[in-house]
């Protein structure tokens, strides 16, 4: 059977992206009525959750969510493994697919996730680098459905740092058939290759792409106003600077004006209060930040189901071929 990887949004076709999304509402439902569903999924298989940067959302939902679909996982951080002392990521891939079914990678260069697809033999998934943040992208998509009841037609404002978050949610909602609108400060915006990708997807699905500098104009007549910390891990050194740089962008008073009276709002935390965001509006009765993090456990369970299930999370035999 062809091994499936999640590195980016992209790895699952617009109608694979549903099904996980549908999966995930039905595992989520599902959760408190015994007997819970897929508790035997994962039965005697095995993930390896490997960390090289902190974690507390991804690693403890992923756990939860490999227990809860039956299987186990072995969590390693950078000093635990022989990366640290030299080995090749290649050399690494190539053992750990011997023992695990299935590798859950936090990392930086999205190079390392590729170069751990190609040579090793078991599903690879980006739990974060650099570039991307996919997981983050399913739970939020389920999020935006739950509350709005569609995704296609709705205005995604995105608000801060042209990251690895924005590139995954412009990703995603050009898929999705949603207005994706990023607002950044000059020179902290997506880069120029996804927002083409996006754009020429978005063009295919009814949706659309915009880029801007001015934080009003992104969130006009938003439907979900979204925001990240202005220095993520890594960029400590720059914080200072960027606290400033990024002043406007927060999601306060005047950006939730723009949006649409019940436009939602949410964050993939850790959030920092009276930065990138005010308590009041976090905190808010249009916060759906808690639900987007719960979403993370049932999203990344619906994922591991359809990489590690029979390949297909339940689809019919045309439908999972049609990416093999």
């Amino acid at each position: 059977m062809t091994i499936r990887h999640f590195l980016t949004v992209d790895d699952l076709a617009g109608d694979e992206l549903t099904h996980v999304l549908d999966l995930a509402d039905e595992l989520k439902a599902r959760r408190q009525a015994p007997p819970p569903a897929h508790a035997s999924l994962l039965a005697g298989r095995t993930v390896a959750l490997i960390f090289e940067k902190p974690s507390t959302r991804t690693r403890v939902s992923f756990q939860v969510a490999t227990t809860e679909l039956g299987g186990h996982t072995v969590v390693l951080s950078a000093g635990e493994l022989q990366l640290g002392r030299g080995e090749t990521v290649e050399d690494t891939a190539r053992v750990l697919s011997r023992y695990v079914h299935a590798l859950v990678v936090r990392t930086f260069a999205q190079s390392r996730l590729e170069t751990l697809a190609a040579h090793g033999s078991v599903p690879v998934v980006n739990a974060l680098s650099d570039f991307a943040h996919p997981c983050q992208a399913l739970a939020d998509l389920q999020t935006i459905r739950e509350h709005k009841g569609r995704l296609a037609g709705l205005t995604l404002a995105y608000l801060g740092d042209g990251n690895n978050v924005a590139h995954s949610l412009l990703r995603a909602g050009a898929m999705s058939g949603m207005r994706v609108a990023v607002g950044t400060p000059p020179g902290y915006a997506p880069i120029p290759q996804v927002v083409q990708a996006a754009q020429a997807m978005a063009a295919g699905t009814g949706g659309e792409i915009l880029v801007t500098d001015d934080p009003l104009e992104a969130a006009r007549d938003a439907d979900v106003v979204y925001t990240d910390v202005w220095a993520s891990m890594g960029q400590e050194a720059e914080r200072a600077e960027r606290l400033l740089l990024f002043r406007p962008f927060q999601v306060g008073t005047p950006v939730m004006a723009a949006a649409r009276p019940d436009a939602l709002v949410l964050h993939c935390l850790p959030a920092h209060r009276g930065e990138e965001i005010t308590a009041e509006v976090l905190d808010g009765t249009q916060s759906a930040v808690w639900d987007q993090a719960e979403n993370r456990l049932h999203s990344q369970k619906a994922l591991l189901a359809f990489l590690l299930g029979d390949g297909s999370g339940g689809r019919t035999g045309d439908q999972a071929g049609e990416r093999s």
